[in-house]
C-alpha cells in the first residue's frame, strides 16, 4: 500500500497511546479518520474534540458508511490488544480490507526517512521524547511517534518539515522488527513480555534481530550493561563510549556533565527528576550529535523539557505534599522510580500505591515486584489489571504481599486507597503502574488537599 494514496484510515483500538497517535497523524494528513475502542478515556476524548470520531460499541452497524467496502484509499489499523472475536475487526477481516497492525504502518511511514529508534524494555518512552524534543527545540525538526503525551506539546505524535522521524519501538509481539532504522538506540533487554517470548533468550534475540536490521552505515547505541559485538556504549554509573559523570542534585534538579570521544557538554540542567532519566538524556544526547545539532542547543533543550506524562510526573509539589505519578509496571521500572524518589526526598515516609499489571507479568516476577516494593516505607496495593489476560488461578496481588518484609503493607480496592491517603495526609506519595490507575490521580491530589 503507498501511504500517499490513503484517503480513509478506521483504527480498531484506537484509544492505545500508540494508535491514537497514528489516528492524529492521518488526520494532519487529511484523511477521514475514526475509530472503536472498549472504552471513553481522556485520550479518546481528546481525539473526539479534534474532529476524529471514536465509537465504543463493537457492532458493524456503527461502522460508516464510507467503510463498508475496500478500496484502494481505505486503510485499516489494528492493535494485537483487541481480542480476535471482535465484531468489528471480524467485519473488516471477513470483507478483505487492506488490513496492518500500527507497527507495520509505522514501518511504511519511516521506510523513506531517516529513522531514529528507540528500543527498550524500560526507557525508551522518555528518551525517544527527549531526542524528539531536542530536534524541535533546536530547529533542526523531526516528525516522532511516541509512547506517551509530551508535557511540552501535549500530544503523542509531532509533525516535522524534514526527512527526520524518531519513534518508539514497541518489542512487544515483536512490533520492532518492522523498523529499519538509521540510528537505533536500546535501553535495556530485561525479562518481559515472556506471555510473548517464552523465556528471556528469545526475548534477547529478538532484540539483536532489530540491532541487525540497521541500515548501512547506521549507528547502533545500547546502554553498557548489555552485549552487542559493535556499536556505541552510554552509561550514568560507569565507564562507556558516552557518559554522564559529576552527577549531582542542587534544589531537586538533577546536573551532570556529559562526555564522549568527542564533545564534552558541562552543567546540564535536567528538566526532570531521576538517576534513570539522566542515563536516558545520555543516549539522547550521543543521538542527537550524530545528526548534527550543536551541544548548547542540546544543553538549551534538555533544561527546558518537561518530560512524559505519567514518567515521573509530579502532581503535586508543595511544601506539605509530594506526590509523583510514574508509569512503572516492571521491577527494575520500580527499582528506578523508588530509587529516584528517595534519593530526592531522602527525610520523607514514602507511601507507594502500586497496581500490577497482566496475570503473566505478576506470576513471572512476584519476587521481583516484592523485593522492589520493600524499598519503600508503606505500601498500598491495588488488584492486578487484567488488560488483555483473563485471570490464572492462583495469580493475584496477595503474591507479592505475601513475600515482602515489610510490615506496613496492605491490599485494598480504590476507593479505599483514596480514603486512605485523604486520612492519612502522606507527606511524599507515589503512584505506580500502566493499568488504569491513573484514574486515581485526580482523586488523590483532591484528597491530599490540592484542588
Amino acid at each position: 500500500m503507498e501511504l500517499r494514496n490513503i484517503q480513509r484510515v478506521y483504527l480498531v483500538g484506537i484509544g492505545g497511546i500508540g494508535m491514537s497517535g497514528l489516528a492524529r497523524y492521518f488526520a494532519h494528513l487529511g484523511c477521514i479518520v475514526c475509530g472503536y475502542d472498549r472504552t471513553a478515556t481522556d485520550l479518546t476524548n481528546d481525539l473526539h474534540n479534534e474532529g476524529i470520531r471514536v465509537i465504543f460499541d463493537d457492532r458493524e452497524d456503527w461502522i460508516p458508511l464510507s467503510f463498508q467496502t475496500p478500496d484502494s484509499g481505505t486503510l485499516i489499523i489494528y492493535t494485537p490488544a483487541i481480542p480476535d472475536d471482535s465484531v468489528i475487526l471480524n467485519f473488516f477481516r471477513d470483507r478483505g480490507f487492506e488490513m496492518l497492525k500500527r507497527s507495520e504502518v509505522l514501518g511504511l511511514i519511516s521506510k523513506s526517512m531517516f529513522t531514529i529508534a528507540v528500543a527498550g524494555t524500560h526507557g525508551k518512552t522518555t528518551t525517544s521524547s527527549m531526542i524528539a524534543h531536542i530536534l524541535k527545540d533546536s530547529g533542526t525538526d523531526c516528525t516522532a511517534f511516541l509512547g506517551g503525551i509530551l508535557s511540552n506539546y501535549q500530544s503523542n505524535v509531532l509533525y516535522g518539515n524534514n526527512n527526520i522521524v524518531v519513534v518508539e519501538a514497541d518489542e512487544y509481539d515483536r512490533s520492532f522488527l518492522t523498523l529499519y532504522p538509521d540510528i537505533a538506540i536500546i535501553t535495556s533487554m530485561d525479562a518481559d513480555h515472556l506471555d510473548i517470548y517464552g523465556d528471556h533468550e528469545q526475548l534477547i534475540q529478538s532484540f539483536k534481530q532489530f540491532a541487525s536490521q540497521i541500515k548501512d552505515n547506521g549507528v547502533l547505541i545500547f546502554h553498557d550493561d548489555l552485549s552487542f559485538i559493535s556499536g556505541t556504549t552510554y552509561s550514568a554509573q560507569g565507564p562507556a563510549d558516552a557518559k554522564a559523570i559529576n552527577i549531582r542534585i542542587e534544589n531537586s534538579d538533577f546536573y551532570f556533565d556529559f562526555k564522549n570521544d568527542n564533545f564534552s557538554i558541562k552543567d546540564i540542567k535536567l528538566g526532570i527528576a531521576g538517576l534513570h532519566n539522566v542515563e536516558n538524556a545520555t543516549a539522547a544526547i550521543e543521538a542527537a550529535l550524530n545528526v548534527g545539532v550543536e551541544p548548547q542547543l542540546i544543553r538549551n533543550a534538555l533544561a527546558s523539557f518537561k518530560g512524559v506524562k505519567r514518567r515521573f510526573e509530579y502532581i503535586v509539589k508543595t511544601d506539605n505534599h509530594i506526590y509523583i505519578d510514574d508509569y512503572a509496571h516492571h521491577p527494575e521500572e520500580l527499582r528506578a522510580t523508588i530509587t529516584s524518589v528517595k534519593k530526592l526526598y531522602p527525610d520523607k515516609k514514602l507511601t507507594t500505591i502500586f497496581q500490577p499489571h497482566l496475570y503473566s507479568r505478576t506470576r513471572d516476577f512476584a519476587d521481583g515486584f516484592a523485593e522492589v516494593l520493600d524499598m519503600t516505607d508503606e505500601l498500598i496495593i491495588l488488584d492486578i489489571y487484567p488488560a488483555r489476560e483473563l485471570p490464572i488461578e492462583g495469580v493475584d496481588s496477595d503474591m507479592i504481599l505475601d513475600q515482602m518484609k515489610m510490615l506496613n503493607k496492605r491490599k485494598c480496592g480504590k476507593q479505599e486507597a483514596i480514603d486512605i491517603v485523604q486520612f492519612e495526609k502522606p507527606e511524599l506519595l507515589l503512584t505506580v503502574g500502566a493499568g488504569d490507575i491513573d484514574q486515581l490521580v485526580q482523586p488523590l491530589k483532591y484528597a491530599l488537599g490540592n484542588v
